[in-house]
């Protein structure tokens, strides 16, 4: 067995009590994939409203299925202030706006030694779920993920990538065996969701590669050569970190390009994406 303690001491973390506490964020209210998608979940993890991160280093986890915790980096705690409530609590383009903010701001500087073992560590929190900051103490690794790997791939219906993650399974095809195999094993009618606006373009992938193959042009270029996408990213390129794939129907390959079309023009009457979204025909 891989004890957490001995992986972060044999990096370089210091070993002494009451030094580094650990932390699995996982909220109902509040998607925290998408704060990560966004770069803003250090802003979120930044402020609390009670005095938790009384340490001297942090170990960051997000949680996931059952009681799992995958690593998202270590911090050193530099300082601590209080909101004197003079400020405005989250800046222009924050995705919760409305969050209550907490009266602490935590300045925390993550630490380079471990960028290579992010979301590849696993770990077993334990029972307790609902303590959410403990401090360090040996428990098990689960399983140390290769370099570029996403998740396990969840079946068609459950899809759902964002822009990162979609160019993470594409650069990544043996870390991400799975996805390749799945997405470019189907036709189908696909769906991008821009989430800043909730605007929709419906898209359709049918030949050799399946959805794979169109996908990759998308990670590539992230407009996929759709010409109100392009548009889009032309006034705002980092518009397109803020996209999230999904499949609304997987299809054999075997069916003709008009069949597939088919599907398409029914989903985009369904969903309204020509008249309210971004389908230009």
């Amino acid at each position: 067995m891989i004890d957490l303690c001995e992986l972060l001491y044999a990096r370089g973390l210091p070993t002494g009590e009451r030094l580094t506490k650990l932390v699995r964020h996982q909220s109902s209210k509040w998607d925290i994939e998408s704060l990560v998608s966004h770069g803003q979940f250090e802003l979120y993890q930044s402020n609390q409203g009670r005095p938790v991160f009384n340490c001297k280093y942090l170990v960051s986890f997000l949680g996931e299925k059952h009681s799992l915790a995958r690593l998202f980096g270590v911090y050193r705690v530099k300082s601590v202030s209080e909101d004197t409530g003079t400020s405005l609590p989250w800046p222009a383009g924050y995705l919760y706006p409305h969050m209550p903010p907490g009266r602490l701001w935590y300045d925390l500087e993550k630490l380079p030694t471990f960028v290579d073992l992010e979301k590849r560590v696993v770990i077993d929190w334990g029972l307790s779920t609902r303590s959410w900051v403990q401090w360090l103490s040996p428990r098990e690794v689960v399983e140390i993920l290769p370099t570029g790997y996403v998740r396990e791939f969840p079946g068609f219906d459950e899809v759902l990538l964002t822009y990162q993650e979609l160019c993470e399974v594409v650069a990544n095809p043996t870390s991400n065996r799975e996805w390749h195999r799945a997405l470019g094993s189907v036709a189908g009618v696909y769906l991008i969701t821009d989430l800043r606006d909730g605007l929709q373009y419906v898209g359709s992938a049918h030949g050799a590669d399946g959805i794979l193959g169109r996908w990759k042009s998308y990670a590539q270029t992230g407009h996929g050569g759709n010409r109100l996408l392009r548009g889009l990213l032309a006034k705002n390129t980092p518009a397109a970190n803020s996209f999230q794939f999904s499949i609304l129907r997987a299809l054999p390959t075997s069916l003709t390009r008009d069949e597939v079309l088919g599907n398409e023009t029914l989903y985009k009457k369904k969903l309204g994406s020509r008249a309210h979204g971004l389908n230009a025909n």
